[in-house]
């Protein structure tokens, strides 16, 4: 690592100066003073703490790799483009190798991570040493925030890459190199953190801080803390014990740590989620499109009561490209910048997802959309494999009209309130407590039933056993998540990631041969009738219809289960395509692999396990 700890250095030499890659990081630097006046002095210190956050704009890193190609494929999302030479496909089908061109750089997620690791450590040692928190809120809030931005980068490191360096002080000389630490490690302290950082966090919409959704608070520590325990506890490639950074090639399954077990962590994640809840500090927003339109809005950035967001990813308004990869696919359209320019859809839904949706679930025709933006600015059909993420879309930033760049400026929500209550009906599940486990259920349901209520209460309330709960739960994520990115990372903890992802392949061509559960789609043949309002596409053949529809509609001939197009050359859901979610065994590489350029520079103090080569 002598590049990436020469950077991180570097880097920390200059902790308190101010980057202009995140809106809130826009106080100037005081570059002339010491640690010793920064860390004594809040309105210094908050810029020292804030540009922890500098590797999330980071070209290489959240802003450009991890977000985009960290989530899929799963059960329910997938990578729209199938070409098995395609280094993007290789990371979301599980087959990518160590020098792997889009992160075997030198400005890697790996390297930026770890620098706003190193910029955390230098915050949290200082402000201890100078900062007196214990007598100083803004002080206390601060040391909060570091602690807890430390908890999400090893948080999403360790989802990415398993085992890694345990570093929880800033670099000397002597601790330039480090082999890898067990996962445990670090989840034993960071969760020791966050729970420290629970006592100096405000609420949502307490204070000025806490009102905003680029700002840390106390139910977002809290949701993490949940996040993070249910990872540690659960399912994953693990090496033997002792023999991380081995070459092992690991089993699926549990840490052996008496300190991560179920039976420790579980008790005291629902007495977190219980507070949270209890908080009444957010809540989910009623209408399900309309929160999805707020998200567009560069300038909707509040939190508290009213509010579902609990922390998004702070990227200024001209960088992060989240629209730019998954929003409904723009073919040239005014919204997406003109003629010239194809933005977007680069994943989205299985095309199985949006019948996974009950009649009448408002999440369905938000989540799902089978259309795309023509240059005429008019929605027109995609082709029934290419399924878009509806919650995404350039039309919607209207106050903030996208040009057509490589970044949009879209924040991507880290947590919402709707994850906090499904945690919690998980874990509550899980502690024999099915009544309490049905009312955060009830909850999210009722929200996606707006209008309906009733059958939301009937379905919940028919749950009748703990396994049945888990099942409503493991669907439920699944309806309400889809096209977050958080599913992979939930079946990796389950130990259902292979499991579902060969469901999702059976699924899919029992709906393009319409038989099976599907056989109902039949009645017209694989047609479908279309019709536009220029906004968005009704379609007319998904719901087992029989007849034609009587109006003006647009037909499309064998629209589900045309495997070849004119030409003769694979279109619609042909095999390859299906069978190519994962390439290779995602039981045994759900992790990414060290890559070469991170190995070169630790001067082979990194390894590689799981099955993937390492550099002699």
């Amino acid at each position: 690592m002598k590049k990436l700890f020469f950077v991180i250095v570097s880097a920390a030499a200059l902790v308190f100066a101010v980057s202009s890659c995140d809106k809130f990081l826009d106080a100037e630097s005081e570059s002339t003073f010491g640690p010793e006046e920064i860390y004594s002095t809040p309105t210094l210190a908050v810029n020292a703490v804030a540009s922890i956050a500098q590797c999330f704009g980071e070209t290489n890193s959240y802003r450009g790799r991890i977000l985009a190609w960290s989530g899929i494929n799963s059960d329910i999302e997938w990578y729209n483009t199938f070409k098995t030479d395609d280094e993007k496909y290789q990371i979301a089908a599980f087959s990518m190798q160590p020098n792997n061109g889009q992160l075997n750089i030198a400005n890697s997620p790996f390297a930026k991570m770890y620098e706003g690791i190193e910029r955390a450590n230098l915050a949290i040692k200082d402000i201890r040493t100078y900062g007196k928190p214990e007598e100083n809120a803004e002080m206390a809030y601060l040391l909060g925030e570091a602690l807890t931005l430390r908890a999400l980068l090893y948080y999403d490191m360790t989802k990415l890459w398993g085992d890694l360096p345990a570093r929880f002080e800033p670099v000397t000389t002597e601790t330039t190199y480090m082999a890898k630490s067990s996962r445990d490690v670090i989840y034993k302290q960071i969760l020791a953190d966050l729970e420290e950082a629970f006592d100096y966090l405000p609420w949502p919409g307490a204070t000025a801080a806490t009102s905003r959704t680029d700002r840390i608070n106390k139910m977002f520590a809290q949701g993490l803390y949940a996040r993070i325990a249910l990872m540690a506890s659960g399912y994953a490639r693990r090496p033997d014990d002792g023999m991380e950074g081995t070459g092992d090639l690991g089993t699926n399954r549990l840490s052996n740590d008496p300190e991560l077990q179920k039976s420790v962590l579980y008790p005291k994640v629902l007495g977190y989620l219980r507070e949270a809840i209890q908080s009444k500090t957010a809540s989910l927003e009623s209408d399900y499109e309309q929160y999805w339109k707020n998200q567009s809005n560069l300038n909707n950035l509040n939190a508290g009561p009213a509010y579902e967001t609990l922390y998004v990813i702070p990227f200024s308004d001209g960088r992060g490209r989240w629209n730019y990869c998954f929003a409904v696919r723009s073919q040239g359209s005014s919204y997406a910048g003109g003629s010239t320019v194809n933005r977007g859809g680069d994943a989205g839904p299985v095309p199985t997802m949006w019948f996974r949706y009950a009649e009448g679930d408002q999440r369905r025709d938000v989540t799902c959309v089978n259309w795309r933006w023509n240059e005429n600015d008019e929605p027109e059909l995609a082709g029934f494999q290419r399924w878009y993420f509806g919650k995404y879309r350039f039309d919607w930033m209207t106050s903030n009209p996208y040009t057509g760049g490589n970044d949009d400026g879209v924040k991507p929500v880290v947590l919402r309130y709707a994850d906090i209550l499904l945690m919690a009906a998980e874990v509550a599940n899980e502690q024999g407590e099915l009544a309490e486990a049905k009312d955060y259920l009830k909850e999210v349901r009722e929200r996606a039933f707006l209008g309906h209520e009733d059958e939301a209460d009937a379905y919940v309330d028919a749950i009748g056993s703990k396994s049945a709960m888990f099942d409503a739960i493991v669907e439920e994520r699944a309806l309400e998540f889809c096209g977050e990115m958080t599913r992979r990372f939930d079946l990796m903890r389950w130990n259902m990631l292979k499991s579902k992802l060969d469901e999702a392949k059976a699924d899919m061509k029992a709906l393009r041969n319409l038989s099976g559960k599907y056989a109902y789609v039949n009645g017209l043949g694989g047609n479908v009738y279309w019709q536009t309002d220029g906004t968005n596409i009704t379609i007319y053949g998904f719901n087992g219809e029989t007849t034609r529809p009587s109006g003006v509609w647009n037909e499309e001939k064998e629209y589900i289960t045309k495997v070849l197009d004119s030409k003769n050359k694979p279109t619609g859901l042909y095999d390859e395509l299906i069978d190519g979610i994962y390439a290779r065994d995602p039981d045994q590489y759900m992790f990414w692999p060290i890559f070469n350029n991170n190995m070169s520079d630790s001067q082979r103090y990194l390894r590689n396990d799981y099955g993937y080569t390492s550099l002699d």
